[in-house]
């Protein structure tokens, strides 16, 4: 199967799922595992958004993506890596502790912009996880609130690996309801946009259990 090939079958398998929310989940493509060459013809198909894990390779890659990507942080970041992506990302998904809010905010307002983020929520509570607990969310919503070098856009979550679909799918409807009840909340400062969950095992899942936002690598570049 072609990478085009691949790139329509999930897109065709989101649309499917995804009917019922009247929205299809945008597609960041997860490039650890890829070269800058096997990325870039992602772009003549339409897909222009690229997820990293680590700093270093997306100050690695980014120069030879030719300006056609958008890079998002989707890893764990320390609050000291902060400053070396700071003007090189479009988004931070992986938000989750006052002390990272409060490094992206300092860095942010140094360079005089507003960074969007996504607070990740450890919503199956595995312990060697990052992500807030549940009943600290919205308390940290307000707390990020205040911090003007940030805008808070949604949620994000990582799954367990190895976990049954239909606990996957109870996992992924809990982030949809968490999600509905943050827009709900109503927080000055907050905006529930994106709801980045589903990886290329589970991506259907996501869809269709309400992702706005799903990140794949393998059923991709497989």
């Amino acid at each position: 199967m072609t990478l085009e090939e691949r790139v329509a079958l999930v897109r065709e398998t989101l649309k499917r799922e995804s009917e019922a929310w009247g929205r299809t989940p945008r597609i960041v493509a997860v490039t650890k595992y890829s070269t800058p060459e096997e990325i870039l013809p992602l772009a003549g198909l339409g897909i222009t958004d690229v997820g990293e894990n680590r700093v270093q390779m997306i100050r690695d890659k980014l120069p030879r993506l030719e300006g056609k990507f958008s890079m998002h942080m989707i890893g764990r970041l320390q609050s000291n890596k902060v400053k070396y992506i700071i003007n090189d990302v479009c988004m931070i998904h992986s938000l989750d502790s006052l002390s990272l809010a409060q490094e992206i905010d300092r860095q942010a307002q140094k360079n005089e912009r507003k960074m969007p983020v996504l607070v990740q929520v450890n919503v199956a509570r595995e312990p060697q996880k990052g992500g807030v607990e549940e009943e600290d969310l919205f308390p940290f919503l307000r707390g990020c609130a205040a911090l003007p070098g940030l805008q808070v856009l949604g949620l994000m979550a990582i799954m367990p690996l190895g976990a049954e679909r239909e606990q996957l799918l109870s996992l992924f409807t809990r982030m949809r309801s968490l999600f509905d009840q943050a827009a709900q909340e109503a927080i000055d400062g907050i905006r529930m946009e994106e709801l980045s969950m589903g990886m290329s095992q589970d991506y259907d899942l996501a869809a269709r259990a309400g992702a706005t936002m799903v990140r794949i690598g393998s059923a991709l570049f497989r």
